[in-house]
């Protein structure tokens, strides 16, 4: 079934960047410059192939624009915001760990956050039935006080309290699956009963020391996060067991009103800065109960917001899979990587993975049930 499926995209977006890098490392000698990890070309080539194969047209543009101070500061605190404002304009800055920002970063940081609201209400209006939001910068570690790993807003998180403030959501859910942790959301709601957050993640890869199982949240908040950190070499039998025995679950115990997936293309075979081994069939696949279990609790109200993976090749067709997913609608495109990473030794399901998501389901039954 053909869907209404939004897509923020502005060219600006792809003019973010990290500053003199080469990697993930500051290009000073005796390290030559290159190319950033997170620079443009993975979201400018999805954006070229959804042009190139007559996708884009069949998409509903959401015109993005800058979140305003009063959305941000729903998720990040005053001093932080204050301390963006006034580095607008530098050559460069540090903002958090692995995050830095060249002059007009904020601005088009704060577009990537307002196209993710915009979405956000074009869901909720009932214009959309479902969104993708194709940004830069990235935004799911971002905390209330600092940036982190790549990311300035916290854009997953600004979506959520938007539909939260705005649109009287009783509940929202944020499921994260990306390859690192999704600290980001975690922190944000930490104590927080009217988000559910989940990660699914590499274990103890990034952030430091972040991730665990015993995270769980506190206060009001316990119970309403969910981390599995996956061993690193997991492959799709792994992610679709952890979809059916705890993110499903507990979508279904919490009931959201609106879904969030800060989706990471860097849980794919080949990626620079995961160990993992999903292709595009694995995210279409996860994409398509995604929408399912929206359709079944929230009216199908669904935003999916582009975060990590750096492959150049893969990043397109793992992108494209998703949104084929998300809007019913198959492109014709046949994915030349399909086949060669799903017949790889290791992508069943192993022992010592389905050890920590059958540990992690054991917590679904503290989740706050609604009634």
């Amino acid at each position: 079934m053909a869907r209404r499926t939004g897509l923020v995209w502005h060219e600006r977006m792809m003019w973010s960047e990290q500053g003199k890098h080469a990697g993930i490392l500051m290009a000073d000698y005796p390290v030559q410059p290159g190319r950033h990890h997170e620079n443009p070309e993975t979201k400018r080539r999805l954006k070229n192939l959804l042009d190139a194969c007559g996708m884009t047209d069949e998409l509903v543009p959401v015109k993005a624009r800058p979140a305003t101070r009063t959305e941000l500061a729903r998720v990040h605190t005053n001093p932080y915001l204050d301390k963006l404002d006034r580095l607008n304009d530098e050559l460069g800055a540090v903002v958090g760990l692995d995050a830095a920002i060249t002059r007009g970063g904020v601005d088009i940081a704060k577009l990537a956050a307002g196209g993710c609201i915009a979405a956000t209400d074009a869901i909720h209006q009932g214009a959309l039935d479902n969104a993708y939001a194709l940004v830069r910068p990235v935004g799911h570690h971002a905390e209330p006080g600092e940036g982190k790993g790549f990311c300035i807003l916290a854009n997953p998180s600004l979506a959520a309290a938007h539909a939260l403030a705005a649109h009287r959501a009783k509940r929202a859910a944020i499921v994260d699956i990306d390859v690192h942790h999704g600290n980001g959301a975690e922190t944000i709601w930490w104590k927080d009963p009217r988000v559910l957050t989940i990660s699914v993640h590499q274990a103890r890869w990034f952030p430091p020391d972040r991730g665990d199982l015993e995270a769980r949240g506190e206060g009001e908040g316990f119970g309403t996060n969910l981390n599995i950190p996956l061993p690193a070499g997991s492959g799709i039998g792994a992610y679709q067991a952890t979809m059916v025995r705890v993110i499903l679950p507990a979508l279904r115990r919490f009931r959201p009103d609106f879904l969030v997936v800060p989706c990471g293309f860097d849980a794919a075979a080949h990626d620079q800065l995961g160990r993992m081994m999903l292709d595009a069939d694995a995210y279409r696949d996860l994409a398509a109960q995604f929408v399912a279990v929206a359709d079944e609790l929230c009216n199908g109200r669904l935003l999916v917001t582009h975060e990590g993976g750096y492959n150049e090749s893969m990043v397109p067709f793992l992108g494209l899979a998703v949104i084929e997913a998300m809007s019913g609608i198959d492109s014709g495109v046949i994915d030349p990587h399909r086949g060669f990473f799903s017949s790889a030794p290791g992508q069943e399901l192993q022992p010592h993975q389905a050890v920590v998501i059958d540990a992690a389901a054991r917590f679904v039954a503290d989740i706050p049930a609604r009634t």
